[in-house]
């Protein structure tokens, strides 16, 4: 009996430990919600240009900057329900939302997705466009590792098959849609759904 309780007291010190240091009330249902409107926002995109008179982008063109509001807003809706999903799993389970693990989080997330939106946005000014997925898979990637040592170790996984994604984008730039398609909308429905029934559903 009392090996017993000692070996629960050492679990329960493992998760207050745990609790502490990483930030575990990411949903993944936000996770599935971000892959679909990621797979929507690509198919409105994907159907304006097949159906625009000249059928493809051009960096000063209106369909350009359409594609770009909707990239915007996509990017918009993820993080509007992610944070709100977050709240309401965090104050279920009787959790800070904002702290010193949540606040670090965000910092080692944010650096690499930053600096990779200003590079991009440097190149496109430069005429370069070529290699526009294949960065912002593989910075996404990089801010997916980087965030994972203060949240679900899993998040990492994740970071490395956008790593993988976009390096092959790199190679093949002509496939540079699908494979953002397959990056930022399957991939995170995969995920979220993985995620969900591995914590969410057990909760």
């Amino acid at each position: 009996m009392e090996s017993k309780d000692y070996l629960k007291d050492i679990s329960e010190i493992k998760n207050m430990m745990n609790r502490s240091s990483r930030f575990i009330s990411l949903s993944g249902l936000s996770g599935i919600l971000a892959g679909i409107y990621a797979l929507l926002g690509s198919a409105i995109a994907y159907w304006m240009v097949s159906n625009s008179a000249q059928g493809y982008l051009t960096l000063d063109g209106y369909l350009f900057k359409t594609c770009v509001f909707i990239l915007a807003m996509v990017a918009l809706l993820s993080i509007v329900t992610g944070i709100y999903l977050t709240t309401q799993k965090a104050k279920k389970h009787g959790e800070k939302i904002w702290d010193t693990t949540s606040k670090r989080l965000v910092v080692n997330f944010l650096i690499p997705l930053l600096v990779g939106g200003l590079y991009i946005l440097i190149i496109l000014g430069q005429q370069k466009y070529g290699q526009t997925a294949a960065l912002m898979l593989i910075f996404y990637g990089l801010a997916l590792i980087n965030a994972s040592k203060y949240s679900l170790g899993d998040i990492r996984y994740l970071g490395f098959i956008e790593l993988i994604l976009g390096l092959i984008c790199a190679i093949l730039p002509g496939y540079g849609f699908w494979l953002w398609v397959l990056g930022f909308g399957v991939m995170h429905i995969v995920y979220g759904t993985w995620m969900h029934f591995k914590y969410d559903a057990k909760q």
